[in-house]
């Protein structure tokens, strides 16, 4: 029996390069070998103010996307978070089991409610969320990058103090997470990772931008003084670039280096540029292709959310009986 996975992604701002050498890729990659969950998480993404019909449209951009990078909704399930409303309810639960202390300690709490001058409640409770998406599914591992460390670990001290309560419910995701893909930084700034929601226009590169888009941002990307690659003394701009062209092109370390060692910056962005291009194009026309299919990502969200519910309600029924909750005979 295949262990189950779950993971998922925010349907606000646009889908970029990070999003994909640093999850999708991997996801498509691994997909075969668990029985594998993809969420679109909606209701993460209206901790802060949305508009409706954007989000709408967002939702159903992120899951043709999802499938013209490779996820095969044969072998894995897409579902939309709020179409499980099973994923709110175990929240609930959870949220009375969790200490506030715990939550208050978060740093990406900390780091936007400073960010805020008004706060939802939503941000503050946004791990119990999350850690209600991951056990709801008694998700055994979850492919999440390093950032989001922090937010499994707090899944998991949630199910153990669930479990210590109340018996043994959830099983404890994985905290050893081999599947994690690449991080892939900021063009305008290579300090920080690339990030969906940040502004700027030489930020991200989106899964969807034109090519010659996608040529302009690279070839304005920050690098450094020096004139050319120097492996021995890379900046964080160059090693950016270098490390994008090599996810892409799954090349080892030495391989990079004999591609790019004494290359001047302008050649090596129109190296890293041409790369992108041809990696990105073939994604784009996937994503014409199965959104000029009618209701076809729709049919694709519902069969999705078909196959995942029964475990959801399983589990929320489980949790329900070990609280003492009335469930229906």
């Amino acid at each position: 029996m295949k262990a189950r996975i779950f993971s998922g992604v925010q349907p606000s701002g646009n889908l970029h390069i990070g999003n994909y050498l640093g999850a999708l890729k991997n996801w498509v990659e691994i997909q075969g070998d668990y029985e594998s969950i993809f969420g679109i998480v909606d209701l993460h993404a209206v901790t802060v103010y949305q508009s409706p019909a954007e989000l709408r449209a967002k939702i159903l951009e992120t899951a043709a996307l999802f499938l013209a990078v490779g996820i095969d909704p044969r072998q894995s399930s897409i579902v939309v978070q709020s179409s499980v409303p099973e994923h709110s309810e175990l929240a609930w639960m959870l949220t009375c089991v969790t200490p506030v202390g715990w939550l208050e300690r978060m740093t990406q709490y900390k780091a936007k409610s400073q960010e805020q001058e008004t706060i939802g409640d939503g941000l503050l409770q946004y791990p119990v969320l999350m850690a209600a998406d991951i056990l709801i599914y008694q998700a055994a591992i979850v492919p999440v990058g390093d950032d989001q460390a922090q937010h499994l670990e707090l899944t998991r001290d949630i199910a153990q103090r669930f479990n210590s309560l109340y018996g043994e419910t959830f099983v404890m995701p994985a905290t050893h997470l081999p599947t994690v893909g690449s991080r892939v930084m900021g063009l305008d700034d290579p300090e920080k990772k690339m990030s969906k929601s940040a502004t700027g226009s030489g930020h991200a590169i989106g899964l969807l931008d034109p090519p010659e888009q996608i040529r302009k941002k690279i070839m304005r990307a920050t690098t450094d003084s020096q004139p050319q690659v120097d492996f021995d003394c890379l900046g964080a701009g160059v090693r950016n670039l270098i490390d994008i062209s090599q996810a892409f092109m799954s090349w080892t370390s030495a391989e990079s280096r004999t591609e790019f060692q004494g290359m001047r910056y302008g050649d090596l962005k129109k190296k890293v540029a041409e790369i992108v291009v041809s990696k990105v194009e073939p994604i784009q026309q996937r994503y014409r292709e199965i959104t000029s299919e009618p209701g076809y990502v729709d049919a694709v969200l519902a069969q999705g959310a078909e196959r995942v519910s029964p475990i959801a309600k399983s589990t929320v029924r489980l949790v329900k009986e070990r609280m003492g909750l009335y469930t229906a005979v």
